[in-house]
């Protein structure tokens, strides 16, 4: 039976430890698109029967850009470049300079937003909706739309030189947008009415992020990547998908909730556009299923759920921040602190296992601060890790090495008591007593590394530090898979043998990590019953294949961990090996006296 129980806590390890590996997925198909609904909204932003602003932000029929090209104010930061388009007040180009697409600092510079002549437009807008029937001087009110041609203070955009569009709409009302950007990703955008004219005008101001594309996803169901959002203090993560189809159902609209302050966007696995109203204002979210020029695309906006009343005379404003860029950690917590934004780092997705996840992060992030090196941190984090574990891993490991000397006594009873099942395992538990050894603990080590191993992954996998982060030698980024492969003879046979199958990639790093779990197992007494015993000896195979396709950073992880564990067992094993004659010729004297 304790046998029995051994297979099954071994097996039960394996699962829990490769399971997220059959959780990621091929790349999912892009979702159809759903069928055309009629538009509800006017560019005037007119209010629908229930009194609230219809397509406050969906102006889906002044939408495309007016003939020829627009002019632009250039944005000027330390990490970004870009411009806003004065036709629309968009903000519509943002490159991020830090960053790079691929490892080769000669490819191009990240692009997070692009114009709407681009193949995938992506932006910002600003705008005002105002109630239904509202009008000046007996004519309809005029607002601002994607058409609407502004007026600039300065010809460029930088943290030391804010920039004021305004546009007057001839009907009295001055339409002011002020912009500022700091050192990083983040601009404050103070939205201003003016009102000139004899009449009161009541407007409610808005916000949005167009995506008038299917964006492409990772495909892994580990990672989010989609509408992401914190209404009323809880996180929402939204899929496209789901968006489509609730969007089909509700005039486009896939989730709409009010809130206090909060915040919503869009989040890749390494970057992210989100709007950021005041948190102490009453806003109304949602994220819809869009169709611009034909192509499916998304949007996320917010509206004020209550109207701004502006008197003749007098102005009103509003003011808001939006984020787009790198989501490094440490500045989404200082945009938390800062503005007082709820869950701002939850953007990086920790997973369920946030609480472990990113102070595992952080403790790499020290180590790296202290060694230059992100390899060099993992190396040194999971030696701290065994030295935690340390007392736990001695007593499974000393448990182990009485198994293993006690493995020619257990022989021989299997074979003494190998029709007398009862009988058999009474005799096994007896000597386990009286040997004080437990068949089950020498599992410990592996189910204690489980959560570590996980929450490692997820810091690898998801966090933009970890990106394009070299090791030594042939490890540009961590993150990545090993590029080595032994089935081209490591680069010597001009062959991709992937495109056969996908598990034939083998790396060098993951062949080393395989060499080291087969010497950790060959330390290991062998389970009694040679089917185990066999299944056993596969797992340094399956594992070398399984681990192949993991970020490098993981697999160096496994490898060194294994040598440390592989030490540390050598040891105690030899200790116990020496105490063990000792306690042999102390019990005969005792015995003799």
């Amino acid at each position: 039976m304790e046998q029995k129980r051994l297979f099954i806590a071994i097996a039960a390890s394996l699962v829990i430890l490769l399971g997220f590996e059959f959780l990621v997925a091929p790349h999912l198909p892009h979702p159809k698109a759903p069928p055309p609904v009629a538009s509800t909204t006017t560019p005037n932003g007119e209010m629908s029967a229930s009194g609230k602003p219809m397509g406050n932000m969906a102006m889906a029929s002044a939408s495309s850009a007016a003939s020829g090209p627009s002019p632009t104010v250039t944005i000027k930061a330390p990490s970004l470049d870009g411009s806003i388009s004065l036709r629309g007040a968009l903000l519509d180009n943002l490159v991020l300079t830090d960053y790079h697409e691929t490892v080769d600092p000669k490819s191009p510079l990240v692009q997070m937003l692009s114009p709407q002549s681009a193949a995938q437009p992506y932006y910002v807008q600003y705008g005002w909706a105002a109630a239904s029937g509202a009008t000046i001087g007996g004519q309809p009110v005029r607002l601002p739309d994607s058409n609407t041609l502004w007026s600039a203070s300065e010809t460029t955009l930088s943290p030391a030189m804010p920039l004021t569009l305004s546009w007057d709409n001839g009907q009295g009302l001055t339409f002011v947008i002020t912009y500022a950007v700091d050192d990083h990703y983040m601009f404050s955008v103070d939205q201003q009415v003016k009102n000139a004219s004899s009449q009161s005008v009541a407007l409610f101001p808005w916000s949005r992020i167009r995506r008038e594309y299917m964006p492409p996803t990772s495909g892994f169901y580990l990672l989010h990547e989609g509408p992401i959002g914190v209404f009323n203090g809880t996180l929402h993560e939204l899929g496209y998908k789901a968006i489509q189809k609730d969007g089909a159902e509700h005039d486009g609209v896939g989730y709409t909730e009010t809130s206090d302050g909060g915040w919503l966007g869009f989040t890749d696995k390494y970057w992210a556009t989100m709007l950021i109203p005041g948190q102490h204002d009453d806003m109304t979210g949602a994220v819809r299923a869009i169709t611009a020029n034909g192509t499916d695309g998304f949007q996320a906006d917010f509206t004020s759920s209550q109207a701004q009343t502006i008197a003749p005379g007098g102005s009103a404003s509003t003011a808001s921040h939006v984020f787009s860029g790198a989501k490094v950690v440490r500045l989404l917590d200082h945009y938390e602190a800062e503005y007082h934004i709820p869950s701002f780092d939850k953007a990086v997705d920790f997973g369920i296992f946030y609480f472990l996840t990113k102070p595992i992060f952080f403790a790499l992030d020290y180590l790296y601060r202290l060694l230059g090196n992100f390899g060099l941190a993992i190396l040194a984090f999971t030696f701290l890790v065994k030295l935690l574990f340390f007392p736990l891993a001695n007593k499974s490991y000393k448990s182990m090495s009485k198994m293993k000397l006690l493995a020619p006594k257990i022989k021989e009873l299997r074979e003494r008591y190998k029709d007398d099942t009862a009988k058999l395992q009474s005799e096994t538990m007896a000597l386990y007593r009286s040997e004080k050894a437990n068949p089950a603990s020498g599992c410990l080590p592996m189910v204690i590394q489980i959560p570590v191993f996980f929450c490692l992954y997820k810091v690898i996998f998801v966090t933009i530090e970890m990106r394009h982060a070299p090791f030594f030698g042939w490890i540009h980024d961590l993150s990545a898979t090993d590029p080595t492969n032994i089935f081209t003879l490591f680069g010597l046979i001009p062959w991709d043998p992937m495109a056969i199958a996908p598990f034939l990639h083998l790396g060098a790093w993951p062949l080393i990590m395989g060499c080291t779990m087969y010497l950790q197992q060959k330390m290991n007494p062998p389970p009694p019953d040679p089917a185990q015993a066999r299944l056993f000896q596969l797992m340094p195979i399956i594992f070398t294949f399984m681990l192949a396709r993991f970020p490098a950073g993981l697999v160096i992880y496994w490898s060194w961990n294994n040598l440390l564990s592989v030490s540390q067992q050598w040891y105690i094993m030899r200790r116990t090996r020496l105490e063990k004659p000792r306690m042999i010729r102390t019990e005969r004297k005792n015995a003799q006296g």
